[in-house]
Order: C-alpha cells, then sequence, then structure tokens
C-alpha cells in the first residue's frame, strides 16, 4: 500500500486510520465529494466487513477507527477507488486548478497515473486498549471544533459524533469494541 513508515501487525483489530490528501488540498468541500467517500466505506462495509467505530471527515483528510478481515488491502480499495471517482469529478466539472496541483504534486516515481490524489500510507495504529479508543474518538470529533468550524462535535455533520449521543449519522457505527 505505498510507502509507510507505520506497519500493521494485526489486520483484523481496530486501527486509528488517517488519510491525507496530496499536499492537503482541500478537496472535501462539496457534498459530492464527500459522497464519493461515504459511498466507498459504505460498500466496504458491506464487501469487506469493515467496521467503523469512529470517522470524521475534514476538508483535506479524514480519521477513521476501523477493521477489517484484511485493513491494509481494504484501505487500499478505498484510496484506489476514491482516488479515481474524484478525478473523474474534477475533470467534470472542470476544475483545473485542483487538477494541476494534483499533478504538480504528484511523486516522481508515480509513472502510471497523471494524477495522485492521496498521501502515500496510511498511517494505521493499533488500538491496544479501552482508553486509547475514547482518546482517539475524542480526539476526531473534537477536530472540527479546534478547527473553529463548529461548537460542538455532534454539529460537524460527517462524523461519527452523532451516533455517540444516540442520534445516527451518515455511516452505520459499531458503538461496542
Amino acid at each position: 500500500m505505498g510507502r509507510s513508515r507505520y506497519k500493521i501487525y494485526e489486520p483484523t483489530y481496530p486501527h486509528f486510520i488517517t488519510c491525507t490528501l496530496l499536499n492537503w488540498i482541500p478537496l472535501f468541500t462539496n457534498q459530492e465529494s464527500v459522497e464519493i467517500i461515504l459511498s466507498s466505506l459504505q460498500h466496504l462495509q458491506k464487501s469487506d466487513n469493515m467496521k467503523i467505530y469512529s470517522y470524521v471527515i475534514l476538508e483535506n483528510h479524514l480519521h477513521l477507527i476501523a477493521s477489517s478481515d484484511y485493513i491494509h488491502k481494504t484501505m487500499q480499495k478505498f484510496k484506489s477507488f476514491t482516488a479515481k471517482e474524484l478525478l473523474k469529478l474534477l475533470q467534470q466539472r472542470n476544475i483545473t486548478t485542483i487538477l494541476e496541483q494534483l499533478a504538480f504534486y504528484k511523486k516522481a516515481h508515480k509513472t502510471q497515473t497523471e494524477y495522485q490524489v492521496w498521501q502515500e500510507g496510511i498511517h494505521a495504529k493499533l488500538i491496544s486498549s479501552e482508553g486509547m479508543m475514547i482518546e482517539k474518538i475524542n480526539y476526531m470529533h473534537n477536530n472540527p471544533i479546534k478547527r473553529g468550524y463548529v461548537d460542538e462535535a455532534s454539529h460537524w455533520r460527517h462524523s461519527s459524533a452523532r451516533d455517540y449521543e444516540g442520534v445516527s449519522g451518515l455511516l452505520e457505527v459499531e458503538r461496542i469494541w
């Protein structure tokens, strides 16, 4: 799955995962691009037995706590599919500024494609305790607050904060771990 210093030794256990857009380009600023992310995660919940314990999608990256039968392969599918779909969206809408940035910042060894959407790797960290799980969930849910986007975590639509307050969110979330 690309070059990453983070190794996955327990592929079926929950991991805190960060996926960052290349050069932190703010691509998730409209509902259509976020919908590509959500639809892909929903598909993987069915096809790869992916369990999502928590998530937050911000303008240029996302965090998940997730598990699947082979989380590294699941996330590889996720990044590959979403990159193709996001590029299609940008091309259909003729958003040349972002396309030019995705071409300009593309890593030199990526010779098979014209663009690179995601930074390499998934930066996965094994959730090793209940305390760590709670810490990471709180970190993710408070991320939009720290950025000044909302006053309360549950007001950020693209996160599982609502699920943890008893209101259904945009993805199915496992609250028992």
